[in-house]
């Protein structure tokens, strides 16, 4: 399945800015440079874990849910959740903080609040590489870049189910 966003106006500046990248990723020092910056910025974790803590559950219900059901609705509706009802998975940046906790009930994925009986835990890299499908989920759990504990069973059955939907994030407009 292929999630794309609404159209929306490209917002005052946008195609200088889309020129600028370009021009940017043709010059190989500049890429470099990103690359060191990348490596030694600090991480952006922290401030996400204050944010997340701020924000109530039902208003990350209201974010996350419709688009998480929308985005597995032909994977759900062909019961390839099925396995996963009433059981609860927890997803987490490293540290613990920011994280979400989703559970199956009555056919739909549903953001809840505690523990997972599995968590999947790794950095906002990896979990972005594994949701961009860049590189194979198994070898980012062979790298140790995601990490699972807890009932590792269910942790694996997540990791094979969406290794195995054809999806895809997309956030061009």
């Amino acid at each position: 399945m292929h999630l794309t966003l609404p159209k929306r106006p490209p917002l005052p500046g946008h195609h200088a800015l889309t020129a600028l990248r370009a021009q940017l990723q043709q010059n190989p020092l500049v890429g470099q440079t990103l690359e060191v910056l990348h490596q030694y910025l600090p991480s952006p974790a922290p401030a996400l874990a204050a944010l997340d803590r701020r924000v109530p559950v039902p208003v990350k219900q209201l974010i996350a849910e419709a688009p998480l059901n929308r985005l597995f609705a032909d994977a759900i509706a062909d019961g390839e959740f099925d396995d996963f009802e009433n059981r609860r998975i927890r997803l987490e940046v490293n540290g613990g903080q920011p994280g979400v906790t989703l559970g199956f009930w009555a056919g739909r994925l549903r953001v809840i609040e505690g523990p997972g009986e599995a968590t999947i835990r790794g950095s906002l890299a990896a979990f972005r590489t594994l949701a961009e499908r860049r590189q194979d989920p198994d070898q980012l759990f062979f790298q140790r870049r995601l990490v699972i504990e807890g009932d590792t069973e269910l942790g694996l059955a997540l990791k094979n189910l969406l290794d195995s939907l054809d999806w895809r994030l997309s956030a061009s407009p």
